[in-house]
């Protein structure tokens, strides 16, 4: 599971094995868990996350969706 970015405690990694679905990124905080498509952004699922949660992790993935989505492309190739 690579890591990709660290910002405020939430941590935005993808799985290994992931790289048939479209381009996503796994959100882990705490009890919290969720999964956002890319492009375009959305929440696939959320749990344990509040509204106020999902949207400071939606802005954090706005503000590095290039970073995001290059390091997909770096690592599954």
């Amino acid at each position: 599971m690579p890591t990709v970015l660290l910002v405020n405690g939430f941590r935005f990694y993808f799985y290994s094995n992931e790289n048939n679905e479209p381009i996503h990124i796994h959100v882990e905080k705490a009890e919290g868990n969720a999964k956002f498509w890319l492009e375009p952004i959305k929440v696939e699922y959320s749990y344990g996350f509040s509204v106020k949660e999902r949207k400071t992790i939606m802005a954090i993935i706005v503000e590095h969706k290039i970073d995001l989505i290059n390091s997909w492309h770096e690592y599954f190739g």
